[in-house]
């Protein structure tokens, strides 16, 4: 892609209504316009990363044996008043009706529509154990919708249910999700911590957050620092790995504030290993056995002729919200730095042009189509300015890698730096290669 073909509408102004460093860089950047409050379009270099994540999270969901599926935004009212959850879960649910006076909502999750799916269609114990996903759009009305898409009002998330015959089994669903997790956030190039945390609205017994540590997060958190010291790659996806790595988890203190104990926290925790900081929620898993199955009926046969109802959990990852989270995790001297799996564009090159010498632009041209012939994803700075503005310009957008044609540069060599380090002269085979690796 050539920049100057590029929809990106950067802007030098810093907004006025943006507070968090995600929230001004992906409008001065151009990755979303907001349309009305906590609701923002995605636009292309926004959109791209997006896209990314959301791959991602559907590999690492497949990897486990769940299966992807599609529920719709609007959901009828009567599900929810046969939960129980209509009335309960506040003014968060946009409430609608259609032309026929019929109520319906937004959802702003599906716990209902997937059980009324799974009853209609699941009957015996022979099917299970089942886990469903689904990504898709939701809304919830916030109150104060702040920090762009950390908080907005509608939100791109995946969801998954599990369904099983009993809470041993249920058990095992959780912890492939957990694993699951892990190994999603790893990919992302991020650092999720795992942590006991209240059920909220969703309900249920069993419940874990997953937090990236920052300052702008809006949950409070408190954590033996022993934690980072658990290495999830040493579990594999066979049930007993899955139960030692939650174990190994578990027996590591990692609270968020609404489990927070100060005296069992000094207890447990050396002096010298705690941690109390601010952290980003980007996913969350809950266990609730049968609050949903019970009141919707959703019944299993056993094999001894009895019925039962389907043990179930939830799982959510904030894919829109992790792109805001991954910008407050890798920001850096004043640089936006992609982590290289998301990056919307593998690499940048950045020539030296003016109207009278186009002479590096047509080396930058010839190097451009080398990389596209490797499936390399690159972008070119075609547009007349100033070096100076267009490194400021590339430290907004974040692509990890520049390759930089100008006095430096060589016949067969180039400059080649990483974001927030140095560059070398290197030959384009040395190049490709280095950015194969990554």
């Amino acid at each position: 892609m050539y920049l100057s073909k590029l929809f990106i509408p950067i802007t030098k102004d810093l907004p006025s209504e943006a507070k968090i460093k995600s929230h001004q860089l992906m409008l001065r950047a151009g990755m979303i316009k907001q349309s009305s409050a906590g609701i923002y379009s995605w636009l292309q270099l926004g959109f791209k990363v997006m896209k990314k994540i959301e791959k991602i999270v559907r590999e690492e969901q497949n990897f486990i044996g769940a299966q992807e599926m599609l529920m719709p935004t609007i959901q009828s009212a009567d599900l929810w008043k046969e939960s129980g959850r209509y009335e309960d879960y506040g003014e968060e649910m946009l409430r609608i009706k259609d032309r026929q006076g019929r109520e319906m909502l937004y959802g702003p999750t599906n716990e209902e529509l997937i059980t009324d799916i799974f009853r209609s269609s699941i009957k015996s114990y022979k099917s299970l154990p089942q886990i469903l996903y689904h990504i898709q759009w939701k809304f919830r009305d916030e109150i104060r919708p702040r920090f762009g898409v950390m908080r907005c009002r509608e939100f791109f998330m995946k969801d998954a249910y599990s369904f099983d015959l009993t809470d041993e089994e249920a058990k095992k669903s959780y912890n492939k999700m957990f694993y699951s997790y892990l190994r999603t956030f790893n990919r992302l190039g991020l650092k999720a911590i795992p942590m006991s945390a209240d059920t909220g609205p969703i309900g249920g017994d069993l419940s874990h957050e997953f937090i990236i540590l920052a300052e702008t997060g809006e949950s409070q958190i408190y954590a033996d620092k022993k934690i980072f010291e658990i290495d999830f790659n040493k579990y594999d996806i066979s049930k007993n790995s899955l139960q030692k790595m939650r174990e190994d988890f578990s027996s590591v203190y990692a609270v968020t504030d609404e489990k927070f104990n100060e005296k069992e926290f000094n207890k447990n925790v050396q002096k010298e290993n705690q941690i109390k900081t601010k952290g980003i929620e980007v996913g969350h898993i809950f266990y609730f056995s049968d609050k949903y199955s019970k009141p919707l009926n959703c019944l299993i046969d056993t094999q001894d002729g009895k019925k039962i109802s389907a043990k179930m959990g939830s799982y959510g990852i904030g894919i829109s919200r992790l792109v805001g989270a991954a910008i407050e995790a890798n920001y850096n001297n004043n640089v936006m730095k992609w982590p290289k799996s998301i990056s919307p564009f593998d690499v940048v090159i950045i020539p030296n042009i003016s109207k009278n010498n186009d002479e590096n632009l047509k080396k930058a041209e010839k190097v451009y189509k080398e990389l596209k012939d490797q499936n390399i994803d690159v972008l070119l700075d075609d547009v007349e300015d100033n070096m100076s503005n267009k490194f400021k310009k590339h430290d907004l957008i974040g692509i990890p890698y520049q390759i930089i044609i100008g006095s430096k540069s060589e016949e067969d060599k180039f400059e080649f730096k990483e974001l927030n380090s140095e560059s070398e002269l290197l030959s384009l085979d040395k190049i490709k290669s280095q950015l194969k690796i990554k």
